[in-house]
């Protein structure tokens, strides 16, 4: 498709979508569309994009590899003899068959089904079967040379255990493209080595980028998840920011449960149907945790584009990675985490508290739940829009937690990735 063809058709794609309508008002047709979906998997999972693929924990020995996707091209992580870390598009360079088809293990080299090519773990080719024929006939052309013909092998990047892979040539360093809070914030979490617990998987019909829309979004939080306004330990009044990246692709939730008054519940959640003081546990022990950050802050929601988000709820910690299966689907992995050095009752609690996140937790199954509703109701709106002016509709760090303008800035970003046009009001 040239360049101008390629212009055109998202001009007529995005018509419903004027720059003065910024990143306040997105048309549902943003979440329903497939050809906007296709554009997304170009522009943005195979584009400029840093897109998280794992934790190195994941493949800690030579030999280990784990199956995953960006977007939803299939990649495989190795870890080679060299003990590097490799990204490589899970396809086979004859046919184009899935190379890999277990999400993860310990192999000396991989070996496509279909015709038993095989490749190093850094994707080089290794051997083709029957390369020189049988008995002098057949065969592949003499000029033919396993060189050229390896796995597709990405750029790769790791800070502090965390895997990002991209398939640009042009995009910034990792760091520059987290930015500063976001990199602070995976060293602070990251600060030492952890060790895996488990995963949980979830598949929504809906959207990715509702769920994006979802992760940077603090106004919901106290209302949706009755858990965690009943128990404080999140609300609305409490201590907290929400910050961003200079371009506002990534977004830092952060707060500090007990730092607001009885009064001040009161008198934000009166008559709310998110707060009821007289509901109890029957087994606390559930909230029961410690202290393990110097900054005081209890819950991180950093949502890093396209694909990652970063969790500590109380003592919960861990990776959420979205894997697209279509404009109205997507995968929803959660790994969850603890430190090596922590004690057994450190891990006991972990593990309890775990019951608060993923698919059925306390607080987290409402989340899928509501984009599936989001999703159901809009089908068929698709020249209709949200609008998102809570905290005044403007893409703003923030000193407090009563706001959309970190989803604002996601939606921003998102147009200029896209090529929608100016979007900064």
């Amino acid at each position: 498709m040239s360049s101008t063809v390629a212009a055109l058709d998202t001009a007529k794609m995005f018509d419903n979508w004027p720059s003065d309508a910024g990143g306040y008002r997105v048309p549902y047709s943003m979440f329903t569309n497939e050809e906007i979906y296709r554009l997304e998997q170009e522009k943005i999972f195979r584009g400029e994009s840093w897109v998280f693929v794992g934790l190195e924990v994941e493949v800690p020995k030579p030999g280990d590899f784990k199956s995953t996707y960006m977007g939803d091209t299939p990649v495989i992580v190795t870890r080679d003899s060299d003990g590097e870390i490799n990204v490589l598009v899970n396809r086979c360079a004859h046919r184009g068959a899935l190379v890999c088809r277990n999400l993860r293990g310990n192999v000396p080299n991989l070996e496509c089904v279909y015709h038993s090519w095989a490749y190093d773990l850094k994707g080089n080719l290794l051997g083709v079967p029957f390369q020189r024929g049988v008995k002098g006939k057949g065969g592949m052309p003499i000029d033919f040379n396993k060189a050229d013909h390896g796995m597709q092998s990405l750029r790769v990047h790791s800070l502090n255990g965390v895997l990002f892979a991209t398939f640009s040539e042009t995009v910034e360093d990792l760091e520059t493209y987290l930015g500063e809070d976001a990199v602070n914030m995976i060293r602070r979490i990251f600060n030492r080595p952890i060790r895996v617990l488990g995963d949980e998987r979830q598949r929504i019909h809906g959207n990715w980028k509702l769920y994006a829309e979802n992760t940077r979004d603090p106004y919901h939080a106290s209302l949706l998840h009755l858990f965690h306004n009943t128990f404080g330990l999140y609300r609305s009044t409490q201590i907290g920011s929400c910050t961003m990246d200079p371009k506002r692709r990534h977004s830092l939730l952060a707060a500090k449960s007990g730092t607001s008054s009885a009064d001040d519940d009161d008198a934000a959640y009166k008559e709310q149907r998110a707060f009821n003081s007289e509901f109890t546990l029957q087994d606390p022990s559930v909230l029961a945790g410690r202290s393990e950050f110097d900054d005081g802050v209890t819950l991180v929601i950093l949502a890093i584009f396209p694909n990652l988000v970063v969790q500590q709820i109380s003592n919960t910690l861990a990776v959420r990675q979205s894997v697209t299966n279509g404009h109205d689907e997507f995968e929803l992995v959660w790994t969850v985490f603890g430190y090596e050095d922590d004690d057994e009752e450190m891990t006991g609690i972990r593990l309890k508290q775990n019951n608060l996140i993923g698919p059925g937790g306390l607080i987290s199954m409402e989340d899928g739940e509501a984009v599936e509703i989001v999703q159901r109701a809009v089908v068929r709106e698709q020249d209709k829009s949200s609008f998102m002016a809570m905290g005044g509709g403007k893409a703003e760090d923030v000193n407090h937690l009563i706001t959309e303008g970190t989803i604002i800035g996601f939606w921003e970003h998102y147009r200029d990735l896209m090529n929608i046009g100016d979007s900064r009001l």
